[in-house]
């Protein structure tokens, strides 16, 4: 039996390992990054929707990697979940979030290369 991270890693190492084949990769990794702080400071809902909304095409396909870790099927169920819980169970969504894009990352850093001084653009050093 696999523990929660275990499961989360096997996950995360196989799309990122499949995200590298994209030329825009790094704003994967970017984003990966950024994501974690955008929870922090704007709460899980704000944060998923921003992405969502204003994301590019790469930046979405986290998202939907993310639901899939996490066990939901895709961006709008992890939406609709995000949105729809109680605060306890808004709470447990919030950090099984956390902690996958814990994985997201370590493997952005270590396969993608990508650091968390670069931006979602691909520039370093801007936010």
């Amino acid at each position: 039996m696999q523990t929660i991270d275990q499961q989360y890693s096997i996950a995360v190492h196989k799309q990122v390992l499949e995200i590298k084949k994209d030329p825009d990769y790094r704003k994967y990794g970017a984003m990966a990054h950024k994501l974690p702080i955008l929870i922090h400071t704007a709460g899980l809902v704000q944060a998923l929707e921003f992405v969502n909304s204003r994301g590019n095409t790469i930046q979405k396909r986290l998202l939907e990697h993310l639901a899939v870790t996490i066990g939901k099927n895709n961006t709008e169920t992890l939406l609709d979940a995000a949105r729809s819980r109680n605060l306890s169970n808004y709470m447990l969504l919030t950090r099984q979030v956390l902690s996958a894009l814990l994985w997201y990352k370590r493997f952005a850093q270590s396969i993608l290369e990508v650091h968390a001084t670069e931006s979602a653009t691909g520039n370093e050093g801007k936010l």
